[in-house]
């Protein structure tokens, strides 16, 4: 479920801008300006030369204009690698990103940014949080993003880094305490110990909805670290035990209904035996007490009756 957050105060004023393409040209262009601006140079230098030797002072203006424009248009090269942007301010004001990689022009008297497109993840501190239920527990969980507007994280948040930082660790605040430790009673209750995918994709959700701001994108979230608090991990231990020794016995309790009533029918069915009513209770009882028992039974030969 997407939550909508509204600013509040100064009637929710906010940076409202989004990416859009800079100007751009590629490896040959730029290539092209360079050997301009070399020749331009090379001219520059020569009329200077010419003006301070041939006593020539009217060739100072085309130097200048030469030397300026190849200091222009070299400006306007950049060099990027993969995985990185450029974003591009004229006098302030945003002008596009670059994506292309590699070497290229751009628009001219601009001022670049480098912002990085790359995957990354980080791993929130282990926080200390009440589950649904009121038990404390401490949880991390790794959150793995990207920068996916790079108008939104360099001009709508301060810093877009602690501010994914922040808002990941309030997003699993808000998970942990909507959810139980464990489903103990076995009603199919999400639970952050038995539920993980269901609990990350729920993670991821929370925290996307918090960093939308900052143009961040979430690809995965996982729980990292889960355990109770150390003032109640013992009791809830011995509770987990003592759960795990009810199951144990409840199935030792079946197994063992299940072998004493084939028992009783195959030796009437074969008519090994006849029992009465008394003699089936003491048998049935022998035979639980040998099937459920922690230790092994030992035989008693009965030489007289029962109803002796």
């Amino acid at each position: 479920m997407t939550t909508e957050f509204v600013p509040v105060g100064h009637e929710g004023a906010q940076v409202e801008v989004s990416e859009r393409p800079s100007w751009y040209a590629g490896t040959g262009a730029a290539l092209g300006v360079i050997a301009a601006a070399v020749i331009a140079i090379g001219l520059g230098a020569v009329c200077i030369v010419l003006a301070v030797t041939a006593a020539l002072p009217v060739l100072v203006v085309p130097a200048t204009i030469l030397l300026v424009a190849a200091l222009v248009g070299l400006s306007m090269i950049v060099v990027l690698a993969p995985g990185h942007t450029f974003v591009v301010q004229l006098f302030g004001r945003y002008v596009g990103t670059v994506r292309q990689s590699g070497l290229g022009l751009v628009p001219p008297l601009t001022t670049r940014r480098r912002v990085s497109a790359r995957v990354r993840n980080f791993e929130t501190a282990e926080l200390k949080v009440n589950d649904a239920v009121g038990n404390p527990v401490h949880v991390a969980a790794i959150i793995v993003w990207q920068v996916a507007d790079t108008a939104k994280a360099t001009f709508g948040v301060e810093d877009y880094e602690e501010f994914i930082g922040t808002q990941a660790e309030s997003a699993l605040r808000q998970v942990t305490t909507a959810h139980p430790y464990d489903d103990d009673a076995g009603h199919g209750t999400t639970s952050l110990r038995g539920s993980t995918d269901e609990v990350a994709a729920e993670l991821a959700e929370q925290v996307a909805d918090r960093a939308s701001p900052a143009g961040l994108e979430i690809i995965e979230t996982r729980i990292s670290s889960l355990a109770y608090a150390p003032e109640i991990a013992q009791a809830m231990l011995q509770r987990q035990q003592a759960s795990a020794l009810l199951a144990a016995r409840e199935k030792i309790v079946d197994g063992a209904v299940g072998l004493v009533q084939s028992a009783l029918a195959r030796l009437e069915s074969e008519d090994v035996v006849v029992l009465d009513d008394e003699r089936r209770a003491a048998m049935v009882s022998n035979l639980l007490v040998v099937l459920c028992g922690d230790s092994r039974a030992t035989p008693i030969v009965n030489t007289g009756s029962l109803y002796a």
